[in-house]
């Protein structure tokens, strides 16, 4: 950790990575310390994001609660604010901004905004409808809940992130043999403990919202789209904006609501994925932060909301520019997420990339492997081999320009022997 500044007002980040950066520049903008606390194993932050202590006065690898808040009282810096930059971070941030007195949603419910199984039993007793589901302490006793539960059931980590590790359950079979289970979360921290939990078949939409003064403002609804009806444990095949006048939004977005009250959501942003079945929605899960890819690049490239900006805004105490107008876009946006969901193998290459860089409404291309590299079966959004953002004037030509990418790109994989 390196020595506080002194004097000079400072902006804690917990773990700052991936998009969140932007908020760096935006806190050095208001003539403030930019303070990164990092809660995830310190030589995982190192390999993974090698530049990540750029722009950053101070620099803090803690994991637990208590050495974060020892660390921060050492530093005896003037801290205005406490900001969530991902969601393994959301329950310690809350926690501290609560205790710290600054902005944020309270340290009551912080980790039934976090932990999987504590947001199912605080539905359940705020009278949110939410899947069947058990808690399994250990692998051993993932088996009995699943029993317990019914099938078809999912299986996920509790303080998992990214999809990382779910599992479905279709049947007595597929708990049999268990050796394959993720037990390292996707930041390399033990897993402590699973949710299984019903699977609800039906339609998989992302409710984005900001929230003032326990006001929430809708910024748009997305849908998790699949290649056909069969079940599934990962759910990033496509991403699509719907519209106001989809037949599930006025659903989506008042059970979206209802979930932000009964989890003390009152300040910032929050991404509620819900299932819509039988005309009904169910919970799956509430992140209280801005929403991974490819939602905040589809903000920023194609409307006028600044999601870090404002999220900062509130963080500080004022009024964000979310509070006071709607939000507008330019064009319905999109995603592809082109999978391996094959055997894992090596990569050979990866064929049409050129082409779809030229076509219309292609905003972003994002390729996580190289000719060479070991392609694991896709089980994470953090093991899709390529991304490719998509806008478009309307919704339907939106769905054709994606399918257009995808018959393009062609994964070359040669399977591992």
């Amino acid at each position: 950790m390196t020595s506080s500044p002194t004097g000079t007002p400072a902006v804690v980040l917990m773990d700052p990575y991936g998009e969140s950066v932007r908020f760096k520049p935006l806190v050095a903008e208001r003539g403030m310390d930019v303070i990164s606390v990092y809660t995830m194993p310190r030589e995982y932050v190192v390999a993974r994001w090698p530049q990540h202590r750029e722009g950053e006065a101070v620099t803090v690898y803690a994991v637990e609660l208590d050495e974060i808040r020892a660390r921060l009282a050492d530093l005896g810096a003037d801290i205005r604010a406490v900001v969530p930059a991902n969601d393994v971070a959301v329950a310690k941030a809350d926690t501290l901004a609560d205790e710290l007195g600054l902005p944020g949603n309270g340290a009551r419910l912080a980790l039934a905004r976090r932990d999987k199984s504590v947001m199912r039993e605080t539905a359940a007793r705020a009278g949110v409808r939410i899947p069947r589901f058990a808690l399994a302490e250990d692998p051993s006793a993932i088996a009995r809940a699943a029993l317990d539960v019914g099938f078809p059931s999912i299986v996920k980590q509790t303080a998992g992130a990214a999809s990382h590790g779910t599992r479905l359950v279709s049947g007595p079979e597929d708990v049999e043999d268990l050796s394959t289970l993720h037990r390292t979360d996707p930041f390399g921290r033990p897993v402590e403990a699973w949710l299984v939990e019903q699977y609800v078949r039906g339609r998989e939409l992302g409710v984005n919202s900001f929230s003032h003064d326990g006001e929430h403002h809708v910024v748009d609804v997305w849908e998790y789209r699949q290649p056909d009806d069969r079940d599934y444990s990962f759910p990033y095949w496509e991403w699509a904006q719907i519209s106001r006048d989809d037949p599930d939004w006025p659903l989506a977005v008042d059970y979206a609501r209802q979930v932000l009250d009964a989890f003390g959501v009152g300040l910032g942003p929050c991404h509620t994925e819900i299932k819509v079945s039988g005309g009904e929605a169910y919970l799956i899960e509430l992140g209280a932060r801005l929403p991974a890819y490819p939602m905040v690049d589809a903000w920023i490239a194609h409307s006028d909301f600044e999601p870090h900006r404002q999220t900062l805004d509130c963080r500080l105490g004022e009024v964000p520019r979310m509070a006071k107008e709607p939000v507008r876009f330019d064009a319905f946006c999109g995603a592809n997420a082109i999978r391996n969901d094959g055997p894992a193998g090596r990569l050979v290459e990866i064929r049409g990339l050129d082409e779809v860089e030229r076509m219309p409404g292609v905003d972003k291309l994002v390729v996580g492997y190289r000719p060479g590299d070991a392609v694991p079966t896709t089980d994470s959004i953090q093991t899709i081999p390529v991304k490719v953002s998509v806008s478009a004037p309307d919704r339907a030509e939106l769905i054709r320009r994606m399918a257009e990418v995808r018959a393009t790109v062609d994964l070359v994989i040669d399977p591992l022997r």
